[in-house]
């Protein structure tokens, strides 16, 4: 696949600016350690007449960005300006769209709807009006007195919507409001939603998506921001080329797809193992997802059968496994960093010790499995240390989790060592006390 051309992000529109960021950056102190930065110099200009995605993995900064846009999260230093202004709290104009509905169980639909006019002091004839329009714009009419607890998740996730632009927002954030939803139930409300635009009865003049869905935001955006993780940067910027509505299925929407998991599936060559770079490179900065060695395994397996013969296109191996871009690049980088895999331009790879493995028995896997621990993984390699050297064997998995959290959050940290106990157990590298909260070897290692 091509993804050499360069990319040139234009605005759809040269409509009035909404939103400027300049040189954002989002850190949060720990106590005797560096700050955890979360962004890192984001550049950002919304304008009306436009949808823009922040595309990226999970902890990638995407919602934290949208926070602060909102008016909801000071950052900790750069530029924020709502049409000019420099903003100081919530910002007028903007309504948010949640994942996770955000209803109150106890109102009906017409009364959660209503909720911000009422805080706005809009009259009660008028508040029941406005949201009855609302209501029947995002087609819930008829369910006015409904609890929440009565409808379905994509009618929950319309009320959100219909709260969001009973206000008649200027600016429509929405963080990842499909990604709770099942997969048909969240096609038809991201087609309504951009038939709603494109007909321009949306009460809203721009829209700031965030999503993980590489497909999704190609649909719906005029431009799309891909972030970086760790931190968080803007790592390229495209504007999208096809009309509304847009067909999932024209080559030329399919190779904009490609084009974007190349993207986010390259990287720069490596320095050799012995530069003095590599060598300071802090041991415990590696965050790991939560991923079972099985899943792995069974990647790999999949990948040394036909029709892949070792080699995929992570577009097509994503919809034939129904993964999403944050179920299936994790477990492609997982296997690159063991050097069982390499992603190269949108393609996931088997190495030769990638395919050793899948070919090998049970008893042999561990073996290559711990090898490659040892080798890549520095905080395996230190428990495994640690236990070798202590009289019992064991040693408390707090040591561990505080030297992580030096180097990244406390839920990454949690995550990373759930794994390292996972994969260790799977080699029979260490075993793990859960009610001591300890690491420890087997008599017989």
């Amino acid at each position: 696949m091509d993804t050499t051309a360069p990319i040139v992000a234009t605005p759809a529109t040269s409509g009035e600016v909404l939103v400027r960021v300049s040189n954002c950056r989002q850190s949060y102190h720990k106590e005797s350690s560096a700050d955890l930065v979360v962004l890192d110099n984001v550049d950002l200009t919304l304008s009306s007449g436009e949808i823009v995605g922040l595309l990226g993995r999970s902890g990638s900064g995407k919602s934290t960005l949208l926070r602060i846009v909102s008016g909801l999260l000071k950052p900790t230093s750069g530029e924020v300006m709502w049409r000019g202004v420099p903003i100081r709290g919530p910002a007028p104009g903007v309504a948010m769209v949640f994942q996770s509905f955000a209803l109150f169980p106890w109102l009906t639909v017409q009364a959660n709807v209503e909720l911000g006019l009422e805080a706005k002091g809009v009259a009660r004839a008028e508040r029941e009006r406005l949201a009855e329009e609302a209501i029947d714009l995002i087609g819930l009419g008829g369910y006015e007195n409904a609890y929440p607890k009565e409808l379905s998740g994509g009618m929950r996730q319309r009320v959100g919507l219909a709260r969001a632009l009973v206000v008649h927002p200027d600016l429509l954030l929405m963080d990842e409001p499909f990604s709770a939803l099942d997969v048909l139930t969240a096609e038809n409300l991201r087609t309504d939603l951009i038939e709603l635009w494109s007909e321009r009865k949306l009460p809203v003049k721009a829209v700031l998506i965030v999503t993980h869905n590489i497909e999704e935001s190609v649909l719906m955006c005029d431009r799309i921001l891909v972030f970086s993780s760790n931190p968080g940067r803007v790592a390229h910027e495209l504007a999208v080329p096809f009309p509304h509505p847009r067909n999932r299925h024209d080559p030329a929407f399919r190779q904009f797809v490609d084009r974007i998991y190349g993207l986010m599936t390259r990287r720069e060559t490596p320095p050799p193992a012995d530069t003095a770079a590599e060598q300071k490179k802090p041991p415990f900065s590696q965050a790991l997802p939560e991923l079972p060695m099985n899943l792995m395994a069974g990647l790999m397996e999949t990948l040394a059968e036909q029709p892949y013969r070792g080699r995929a296109d992570l577009p097509m191996l994503a919809g034939s496994l129904q993964l999403e871009l944050d179920e299936l690049l994790p477990l492609g980088e997982s296997l690159q960093l063991l050097r069982f895999a390499e992603l190269e331009e949108g393609d996931v790879r088997l190495t030769a010790e990638g395919l050793r493995f899948v070919q090998s028995e049970l008893d042999e896997r561990k073996q290559i499995l711990g090898a490659s621990l040892m080798k890549n993984l520095p905080v395996v390699t230190a428990i495994r240390q640690v236990l070798d050297e202590r009289w019992n064997h064991r040693a408390r998995a707090e040591r561990f989790r505080d030297e992580l959290e030096d180097h990244m959050s406390p839920d990454y940290a949690r995550r990373t060592l759930q794994t390292v106990i996972g994969w260790g157990r799977y080699a029979e590298l260490f075993d793990f006390d859960e009610e001591a909260d300890q690491f420890f070897l087997d008599e017989e290692d």
